[in-house]
Formats: structure tokens, C-alpha cells, sequence
């Protein structure tokens, strides 16, 4: 039974006013769902927060009425790199890199959905939002097709954007764009958003048929693309591997793309396609059934092509491999059945399990609607009821898996934006600041009805665009069928949680007749939006005493984290005066410790006594103690003011210079106005804030050009400079709080600029930690079998290890990257080669233990055979090694130097005899396995030219003795020691 002749009116409803009718082939029918009783839950409204969810993930340019009241524009240089405009489309998760191949899966399924359920989003008033979110994504995609044969498919770096937790709108990091071509094809990526511009044409045919047409030319091209250059994207945009990888391969986007190009052109030779292409996808392993223990996701759409090509041919093939795949996530198939909790949720995977029951769910309800046979009709309709009715509210828990809807609703997503953090700390403020509607999260990741709305879990607390897909589609499906109320005034703004700007001060010296010496700390929260600070400026306001001139007045910055700076005195009204500071230039934003903050010391000083204590920004400044929040001294982005109180009044007075603008000197936290900086002397190098054990240490290494550096300064927060031969600065007794520690060189020349870090000191006295590495890392082979594994344990510790990120590498050049909890990597029927595990821990938060590797030759021979060895060219090296020690832990420092005459790829490998352990690295990749060390050169210094030297260095814990290193081998070639 064809699709057209046995489909029930409701996928085609519309509303008129406030009756709903049904319309088939013109005819009007009865009013939809007249007899409906009250729905279970508010799909109408669940909706409404739906499209709310996919405006919050939007980048680029925002219009200033957007709804999300907390977002701005972001990633405005998106394309830069290559030369395009980029600009758009939606971040994936609650990370900013945009994926192309869910973010094109979840558009599909999007237009899927108001292709069935049109009235679902006419009644819940939500028709222009649904039509703004498409077209903003297929607007990205006809940006992203650059030529009839190349897509760009990623922006941004995966492994780099998630190291840095803050809002979208102060990203800093690089953000490349990876593109597929016709000499690295992704079908996949190709196929797949070319589904998504025909099922995008097809919604906006009606309301803007030439946007339609333009979609549907692009979508075209890019069928032809997939089809004709045929590969994995993954395997061109490596980058992707480790987050979206095309596992299913790109069978089922073929299917899936020439279905809905079918269905927007109806051109018949799509359907031709689909249907022969169908024939190639996966079955169960050694049969020739289709597979059916999966569902429809981001990867793999064979399941929906099921059902659709059932609904479009009648065809009994497809109707029976539908049939089997929802009986598998219903009553079971031979036996097996996807796994159900008590409650009733249909859980398949640990990682998001409710996106698969919601996605299966959509299809489910669809299908079931089409459907003759009775039992299945009511089972599959009923089945799609349940499950999103459970992320709504019906489970054990009685709450909600959407954010912002329900009873007891998450409120702490795994969402950077959402959380709003100004430190670069996912714990850090304890609340999410804002609400993010609609957002699915992933749920219990097991059969077990458990849960808990921890941000740190990103397995049961993600949200993705790619999870709300066939959710948002299953609702609008359940408001055409069962209606539901649009919340009235929805969204209304959000108003700030606290001072997004604001100052910090106090004296940094006792009041003086003839200066006064302030402390002051710009600080930048802000989240609604989040915005940067690139020409802010302070202002501190005093009135002139009775025969005091102007002229007599200047201001000196002696310490300044903005850099060279003007400073001036300036005249506002009367005898009213501000000295000006200036920020300009710098990106002050809420993106981490240092970035949130700027601190300025400096002196407003005259030639004569003047009383300080009645000057407006003097007032209530303490002497001792931390800084505190003032509003005498004013906070300025360019000519706007953002803090404090001018005291005439007005906003932005027009200052009238009454002194020549003093040039900042070089930083200084002990104020000496003699003091300059030589510019011939270098600041320390790798300079790091590391702890170990109860110990907070700074370390650096020496300069490598500029004087010849004997010495250092070092200070913290505003006690005397001290000077230190090592290159190391150890504290024990720091209180709870914010601190400053500053290092700079000296030689005999003078002193270099200050190196400034900061860390926050939690009051429970904890300090910071790093994941712990995967321990007992071994290789067993079953020689029955020649099958070998390699093996490793848990780590314990915190913070608790969650998952483990492995790739094995051949000697071939083979590469096989995997993600899970398992402790274990298989090899089989693999060529004799050598073969390398990489392998590092993962924590609930997303951070990552360094990496451990392990080298191991497989197969054996089952004859005697000569042993494969690795080749080695004698290397010319000379290797010195420093370490400075407390009481547990050191600080190595190991310089390399290529002393021949060819260049020198190196790999660096000596043994810590003491039983040391390596606790954390840089300049390096840094592995131990037992007492050997390895050290493999990163991307920036993996070869070293004849005469050239690299400096490294790691942390290291011991247990009472350090032993240094006897030799060191590069390559395998003995260095010397020097």
C-alpha cells in the first residue's frame, strides 16, 4: 500500500483559527482529534522550549531582539582561515565546534518533522520559529558548499575547543575549518546535508519558493558529489575521529539523500536510487537480514529509510525490516529486546540514551500512523507515547529530562554557554546562570531509572543538538495529536545573577600629604550576553584642594597587567578631577583566571601636600587586607560607563586634559619609580603553576636569548620581591582566595617584565589535581588464536577516571582510535608489523590524563623468523639534565641539543632509576612505562636543525630519593651528557 493512498489526515493538518481541520486532496474532513482527551503532558509547550533550545545554539551574527536574551554573537571569524564566510549555524553541544554531520542529520530530522506534523506547530504557535531555526542552519550549509564539489564539515578544533570551558561570545581559541573535496570525499557529510536542503525545500516551498529552489540546486550538487567521489568524511577530517566518526560508513546517506530528494522534486529516478542503493546496507552479521539492533542517529539512517521507503512503495521488503527493527525496540525479536528499566525507558546505549528512545520514538509514531495491522498500530503509536512521555515526566523519578520544562527539571546541563563560568571552571559558579528550555539531556545510562543533574557528568547530563532531533519531532507529531497550551510571554529576558563589571581596590600604602597609591582590579563576569573588554579604562576621581594646581599633579602607573599604557590627569568640572588608566587594547573577558581580570597599581603624586581623604574615590578604600568592591572608581568601555558612580553625575564627562599623559612604566608590584625594565633581558620561559601533593609551585626555565640571566624576582600578591637563584617558587601557606604570583629575570644589565599567574585557592584548602593515567599497562597474546590484547587498569584517585581514549598504530600506518569504558584493545588478524597503543584516561568533566604508550611486534611467526627491527641512524646528541626536589615531589628540566650536521627527528627515552614516577609534562608527549621514560617531540619541535636545542621538563613524584638519569638515547643512539 503506497504512502499516498493509506495515510491518515493528521500528518497533514493544518489550523484555522481555532478549529483544527484536516485537509486531504482538498476535502475537508472532521475537526482533528475532536474527541482527544486533555494530553498527559504539555507537548505544546515542551515544543515551544524545543525551538528555544536550537536558538540558544546558534553562532554568528544574532539580530538585538533575540529571544535568547543571554546570547551574543559568536565565532565571527568563522572561514577566515580559508578564505570564506563560515559564519553560522549551530554549535553542537555544549562545546562551540560546529559538526556538519549531526548538525545536517538533526536539520533533516527537523523538516522531517514539520513535513508530518505541520499543525503540531501551528498550534503551538511556533511555525516562524521553526521556519527561522531551518532556515538559519541551511543558511550556514549554502555558506559551507563552496563549489558543486566541496563542503566544509567541521569548524573548530575538537580536542582544543574542549579545553577551555567559558561562554561562545569570548572564544579565543584558533578555530580551523576542515572542507571534503573531490580528492577527499566525505560522502556521508555530502549525502547527509543534502538531505537536509531537500527536506528544507520542501518546508519552505509554500512561504519562499525561491529560497526552496536555491536549497534544492545545492542540494542536488551535493547528491552528485557524494555519489560520484565516494569515501568516509572521517577519513579525510581526521579531527572528527575522535568525536563523530563515521562508523556505518556512508551507505545509508545515499539512501537517506536520494529519498528526500525524491520527495522534494518528485523526479522518480531518486526513489530508483534509494531503492537500489537500500539493497547494500548493513545486515546482521552472517545473515542476510537488515540490521536492526541499532536505531536512526547521527550516523547511521538506514532504520528510518525502513519505515519510509515502507510508507513510500508498500513494498513488502521494506515493511518487514521496519517491522522487525520496532518489534526489536518493542516485544523483541527471536528472543532479544532493547533493554527496559522498571519505569519503562528503552535504553540502548549508556551515552545519551534517551536521544536513541526519542529518535526511534518519532519514527515509531509515524510509521504507526500509516500502518493497517492493528496490533502493530496501536504497539508502535503507544511505544512513541511512553518513551517521550518518560523524558517529560512519567518515570520513577517523576521529573523531567528537559531543562526548563516540568517537575524537578535538570538545571545543570553540560552546556559552557549555559553554565556561564567567567574562570574556565565547570565548577565554578556552583549554579548554571542560565536556564537552557528545552534541552534534552541524555538520562539514565542504564536500564535503572537513575539519574543525577550533575554538570561534571557528561554522559547522563550532555545535550546536543542531534538529541533534540526526533524528540522535537515526536512532539510536534503529539501536539497535532493530543494539543497542548504555548506558554503566553515565553521567553521573557533574563536580568543578570550579580555585577557582571565591576572594581576592586584598595591603598596600597597608608595615605600620604604628598600621593596616594591605589590598588585596583578590573574584573569581567559577564553572561548576559557575554561580552569582552577591548578599551576599557578607570577612573580615579579627587577634588583639588584650595591652592593645590592641576599642573603640580601627575599619575604613574607602577604595575600594570594591561601593559604600556597612557595615564593622565584630567579636569571634569570645578575643582573636580579623575586620573585615567587605560586598558586599551587588551581582551579582558570571562574566559579564566587571568583573562577575567586586569590589575593596575598606581600613584596620583604632586609637588604639593594635598588632603586625599575627601576625594570621592578615596572613600571607603581599606588600607589592609584584599581589595573590595568600590564604586568611587569608575569602569569605562571606550565612552560608555559600566561600574562605579561619576560623582558630578554625569555618565561621561568630556575631559579636558590638564596634565601631559604619562607613559605607563614597565610593570612593578613594589613601587620604585626608578625601576625600568631592560628590554635586552628575557622574561622566563614556560612559565607554569603546578601542584603536587600539599605544595604550590611555580617553575620557569631560563631564557634562551637576550642578557645572560644570573637570577630571578619573585613575588606574591603585594608582599616584597624576593630573589632566587632556582627556577622554581614553592609555597605552602596560601589562604583560601584569589593570589598572584609574578616572576621576572634579572642580570646584570637589570631586570625583564614581570610573568604574571593567578590561582584560586578553594576554602576547603584542596588543590588542583590532574587525572591519573591508566596504570599496568601490558600485552598478552593467545597463541591458540594469534589474537593479542593489549590490557591496563583503573587508575585510582581523583578525579575519577569515567572512560578511556585509546588509538592503536601500525607500523603501516594503519590508525584505530576508540572511546569507552572497557580496559582492554583487541588485535586480530592483523600483518606482522610493530604496533603502538596510545592510551589516556578521561574524567566525568572531560579532562584528560597525559598519555602512556606501549610498542609491541604481532603476530608471532609460528616458524622461526628473524625478528623485525626498527633501523636507527646513529644520532648526534648531547642531553643535560637539572632537577630541583622537595619533600614527594621535582621539577626536571632536560635540554636537548642536535650537535650533528642533518636535521634530527627526535624521540627521547632514559630510565628513572629510583622508582620516580612522571606526573605531568611540556614541550613533550611524556609516557613511563616501569622505570623507562619517553619523551616524543610535539608538532612545533619534533626536528631540531644541526646546532639546534630544545628545552623540556616535567613533574615528578618520588618516594625519598631522586636518583637522576644515567644515560639518555635519542632514537635508540647513546647522548652525551653535557
Amino acid at each position: 500500500m503506497p504512502r499516498t493512498s493509506a495515510r491518515s489526515p493528521r500528518s497533514r493538518a493544518v489550523w484555522a483559527g481555532a478549529a483544527a481541520v484536516a485537509v486531504v486532496a482538498g476535502a475537508l474532513t472532521v475537526p482533528l482529534q475532536a474527541a482527544q482527551a486533555a494530553p498527559a503532558y504539555n507537548y505544546a509547550e515542551a515544543l515551544q522550549k524545543s525551538m528555544f533550545f536550537y536558538q540558544a545554539q546558534r553562532s554568528g551574527d544574532l539580530p538585538a531582539d533575540y529571544p535568547v536574551s543571554w546570547r551574543g554573537d559568536s565565532g565571527m571569524d568563522d572561514g577566515k582561515d580559508v578564505g570564506k564566510d563560515l559564519t553560522g549555524g549551530w554549535y553542537d553541544a555544549g562545546d562551540h565546534v560546529k559538526f556538519g554531520l549531526p548538525m545536517a542529520f538533526t536539520a533533516t530530522m527537523l523538516a522531517w518533522g514539520a513535513i508530518e506534523s505541520p499543525a503540531g506547530y501551528t498550534h503551538a504557535g511556533q511555525t516562524d520559529e521553526l521556519r527561522d531555526n531551518l532556515r538559519a542552519v541551511n543558511d550556514y550549509f549554502v555558506k559551507a558548499h563552496t563549489a558543486p564539489n566541496e563542503l566544509y564539515v567541521q569548524v573548530g578544533k575538537g580536542d582544543d575547543d574542549h579545553k577551555w570551558w567559558g561562554p561562545a561570545e569570548v572564544m579565543t581559541m584558533a578555530r580551523p575549518s576542515y572542507k571534503i573535496s573531490a580528492s577527499c570525499p566525505g560522502s556521508d557529510a555530502a549525502a547527509e546535508t543534502a538531505a537536509a536542503m531537500a527536506s528544507a525545500s520542501i518546508v519552505f516551498k509554500s512561504s519562499d519558493a525561491a529560497y526552496s529552489a536555491t536549497l534544492l540546486t545545492h542540494a542536488k550538487q551535493l547528491y552528485s558529489f557524494a555519489d560520484t567521489y565516494r569515501g568516509k568524511y572521517s577519513d579525510c577530517v581526521t579531527d572528527a575521529q575522535s568525536f563523530y566518526k563515521s562508523w556505518s560508513g556512508y551507505q545509508d546517506e545515499l539512501v537517506w539523500g536520494a529519498y528526500w530528494l525524491y520527495k522534494a522534486t518528485g523526479d522518480a529516478t531518486y526513489l530508483t536510487k534509494a531503492e537500489s542503493e537500500y539493497d547494500k546496507l548493513s545486515n546482521e552479521n552472517q545473515t542476510t537480514t537488515k540490521s536492526y539492533k541499532w536505531t536512526v542517529a547521527w550516523d547511521d539512517k538506514s532504520y528510518a529509510t525502513y519505515a519510509l521507503l515502507a510508507m513510500e512503495t508498500g513494498k513488502q521488503k521494506y515493511v518487514d525490516d521496519a517491522n522487525r527493527w520496532l518489534d526489536y525496540w518493542t516485544v523483541g525479536v527471536n528472543g532479544a529486546r532493547v533493554n527496559h528499566s522498571p519505569g519503562g525507558m528503552a535504553v540502548l546505549d549508556s551515552w545519551g540514551a534517551l536521544r536513541y528512545a526519542a529518535n526511534t520514538s518519532f519514527v515509531a509514531l509515524v510509521y504507526a500512523d500509516w500502518l493497517t495491522d492493528t496490533t502493530r498500530k496501536a504497539r508502535y503509536h503507544d511505544f512513541g507515547v511512553r518513551q517521550i512521555n518518560y523524558a517529560l515526566g512519567d518515570n520513577p523519578r517523576k521529573a523531567s529530562y528537559v531543562v526548563g520544562f516540568g517537575a524537578n527539571p535538570p538545571e545543570n546541563p553540560h552546556h559552557r554557554t549555559a553554565h556561564g563560568s567567567w574562570l574556565d571552571s565547570l565548577k565554578d559558579p556552583a549554579e548554571t546562570r542560565h536556564v537552557l528550555y528545552g534541552a534534552l539531556v541524555g538520562g539514565p545510562g542504564t536500564a535503572n531509572d537513575a539519574y543525577t543533574d550533575d554538570r561534571g557528568d557528561y554522559v547522563a547530563n550532555e545535550v546536543a543538538t542531534d538529541y533534540n532531533a526526533g524528540f522535537t519531532s515526536a512532539l510536534a507529531y503529539l501536539t497535532a495529536e493530543y494539543g497542548g497550551t504555548p506558554l503566553a510571554g515565553f521567553p521573557t529576558a533574563e536580568t543578570p545573577d550579580q555585577d557582571e563589571f565591576f572594581v576592586e581596590a584598595k591603598l596600597n600604602q597608608p595615605q600620604s600629604g604628598a600621593f596616594t597609591e591605589v590598588k585596583a582590579i578590573i574584573r569581567n563576569r559577564s553572561a548576559f550576553p557575554a561580552r569582552s573588554l577591548t578599551n576599557a579604562s578607570i577612573r580615579y576621581w579627587f577634588t583639588l584642594d584650595e591652592g593645590v594646581p592641576a599642573s603640580s599633579l601627575s599619575v604613574s602607573p607602577n604595575y600594570s597587567e594591561c601593559g604600556s599604557q597612557p595615564a593622565a590627569i584630567k579636569h571634569a568640572s570645578g575643582s573636580l578631577y579623575y586620573a585615567e588608566v587605560s586598558c586599551a587594547g587588551q581582551n579582558i573577558h570571562p574566559g579564566g583566571q587571568s583573562q577575567h581580570r586586569r590589575e593596575i597599581q598606581f600613584r596620583v603624586q604632586g609637588t604639593l601636600q594635598w588632603n586625599a581623604t575627601n576625594d570621592p574615590s578615596f572613600d571607603g578604600l581599606p588600607a589592609t587586607g584584599d581589595p573590595v568592591k568600590t564604586k568611587g572608581i569608575t569602569l569605562h568601555e571606550g565612552g560608555t560607563l559600566l561600574w562605579g558612580t561619576v560623582p558630578d553625575g554625569s555618565v561621561d564627562p568630556t575631559p579636558t586634559p590638564t596634565a601631559t599623559p604619562t607613559p605607563t612604566p614597565t610593570p612593578t608590584p613594589t613601587p620604585t619609580p626608578t625601576e625600568t625594565m631592560n628590554p635586552i633581558i628575557a622574561t622566563p620561559q614556560d612559565v607554569r603553576l603546578v601542584a603536587a601533593g600539599d605544595e604550590l609551585r611555580l617553575t620557569w626555565t631560563k631564557p634562551t636569548i637576550g642578557a645572560d640571566v644570573t637570577a630571578y624576582q619573585t613575588q606574591l600578591d603585594d608582599e616584597p620581591v624576593q630573589s632566587t637563584q632556582n627556577t622554581w617558587y614553592n609555597r605552602l601557606d596560601l589562604a583560601p582566595g584569589e593570589h598572584t604570583i609574578r616572576v621576572r629575570s634579572q642580570a646584570s644589565e637589570g631586570t625583564s617584565g614581570w610573568v604574571v599567574r593567578t590561582v584560586s585557592i578553594p576554602a576547603a584548602g584542596e588543590w588542583p589535581t590532574t587525572v591519573p593515567v591508566p596504570t599496568n599497562v601490558r600485552f598478552m597474546i593467545d597463541m591458540t588464536g594469534f589474537v593479542g590484547q593489549f590490557l591496563w587498569d583503573a587508575p585510582a584517585g581523583e578525579p575519577q577516571v569515567v572512560a578511556f581514549e585509546s588509538a592503536v598504530v601500525g607500523s603501516n600506518g594503519s590508525v584505530n582510535p576508540n572511546r569507552g569504558t572497557a580496559t582492554s584493545r583487541t588485535l586480530s588478524g592483523t600483518p606482522l608489523g610493530v604496533y603502538t597503543l596510545h592510551l589516556r584516561s578521561v574524567a566525568a568533566d572531560g579532562s584528560v590524563s597525559p598519555w602512556v604508550t606501549k610498542t609491541v611486534l604481532f603476530p608471532p611467526s609460528s616458524t622461526p623468523s628473524p625478528t623485525p627491527t626498527v633501523t636507527t641512524t646513529p644520532s648526534s646528541c648531547v642531553v643535560a639534565y637539572s632537577a630541583n626536589s622537595w619533600s614527594t615531589g621535582f621539577t626536571a628540566s632536560v635540554k636537548l641539543r642536535n650537535t650533528g650536521t642533518a636535521p634530527l627527528t627526535w624521540n627521547l627515552t632514559f630510565d628513572l632509576p629510583a622508582g620516580q614516577k612522571v606526573q605531568q609534562g611540556w614541550s613533550a608527549t611524556w609516557s613511563q612505562t616501569g622505570t623507562t621514560v619517553t619523551a616524543t617531540g610535539a608538532a612545533w619541535n619534533a626536528t631540531l636543525a644541526p646546532g639546534a636545542s630544545v628545552d623540556l621538563g616535567f613533574n615528578g613524584s618520588h618516594t625519598g630519593q631522586n636518583t637522576a638519569p644515567t644515560s639518555f638515547a635519542v632514537n635508540g643512539a647513546t647522548c652525551a651528557a653535557g
